[in-house]
């Protein structure tokens, strides 16, 4: 087993979660979001939870589907690889009709870092992945966008858009908002009032792979494959921007 080969295979599975997740958007009988939702939550589970135990038998898999007894299972904290996989990132988005801004992501962690990630962005017909990082666009000085939630905006992000001089750019799923930076949609997104580790652990991987500065608002590192997997926020942007984006988040917080 190569490390290129769990790049490759974040990838692939990502991808092909994501295009079954296209087909049931079509299919009749789930008109109505709530059914929509669960059934896309339900099937992605299935197919990457058994595709990861087909193929990377020994790993251990947390995903956001799982039962709690699942998610709890001792044997994830001591194992030295762990496949940290989100089916659907954005099942609100995902039932409305036309939406974009959803997600599969997933991601490989191994003895403390993330070393292989990928999310799908079915509806946009693409996967970023650490197989083949985005190339970042550098930041050219002036006014920036923040990508920030759809539902809930933190508060205090918006006293930073002021200070900073930066505009919100309302985008639905986590992984959707940190593609957005890679892609160079926005330049930053910044988040706290929770979210759990699979909501950030592909998008992450694949930031830092590109060169992009991932952490949490305070500046220290995000760590994954915790014995909680709440991670109640995060600060993903091009490098050049973080020192004043952690700055005045910092002045926003005294």
């Amino acid at each position: 087993m190569t490390i290129r080969d769990d790049h490759a295979l974040a990838s692939d599975l990502a991808t092909e979660a994501g295009e079954r997740l296209l087909s049931l958007r079509g299919r009749e009988g789930f008109e109505h979001p709530p059914a929509l939702r669960a059934e896309g939550d339900r099937q992605a589970h299935v197919f990457l939870t058994e595709a990861l135990a087909r193929l990377r038998p020994s790993d251990s898999v947390l995903s956001e589907e799982a039962t709690r007894e699942e998610r709890e299972d001792p044997a994830r904290r001591t194992a030295e690889r762990v496949w940290i996989v989100d089916p659907l990132d954005g099942t609100r988005e995902f039932a409305e009709e036309g939406r974009e801004d959803w997600a599969v992501h997933v991601a490989l962690w191994e003895r403390g870092e993330l070393v292989a990630g990928a999310v799908a962005l079915p509806a946009q017909g693409r996967t970023l992945s650490t197989a083949e990082p985005p190339k970042l666009a550098p930041y050219e000085g002036g006014r920036f966008r923040i990508a920030v939630s759809r539902t809930r905006p933190p508060q205090f992000v918006q006293k930073l858009a002021y200070l900073a001089g930066a505009d919100l750019v309302p985008i639905g799923s986590a992984g959707a908002k940190i593609s957005a930076v890679l892609t160079g949609e926005v330049e930053a997104y910044v988040h706290a009032g929770g979210q759990y580790e699979w909501d950030s652990a592909a998008p992450v991987a694949v930031a830092l792979a590109s060169g992009a500065h991932a952490s949490r608002i305070d500046g220290s590192e995000l760590a994954y494959n915790q014995e909680d997997p709440t991670l109640p926020d995060i600060l993903v942007s091009l490098p050049e921007l973080a020192p004043t984006l952690l700055a005045g988040i910092r002045d926003l917080h005294r």
